[in-house]
């Protein structure tokens, strides 16, 4: 019998509940440091990333400039 929410009883909680489930099952996983591979896809995405930053290390944008652009994009 595989586990499911119904089988833990665990569709009787309300949304705050199981989203603070959610959290701690995520940060059981992390700290016991879970190395899952990456995907083909994933491993070429990190791969490009790495050699475009090094084509370009100073192309870069600051924090402080993400964070007001979206700010602003809130506001409208």
């Amino acid at each position: 019998m595989s586990v499911t929410l119904k089988s833990l009883g665990l569709d009787q909680l309300d949304v705050n509940q199981r989203l603070a489930l959610v959290e701690e099952l995520w940060d059981s996983i992390a700290a016991e440091g879970a190395d899952l591979p990456l995907t083909p896809a994933q491993a070429g995405e990190l791969d490009r990333r790495l050699t475009d930053h090094r084509a370009t290390p100073d192309d870069v944008v600051p924090l402080e400039e993400v964070m007001h652009s979206l700010r602003a994009q809130l506001k409208e």
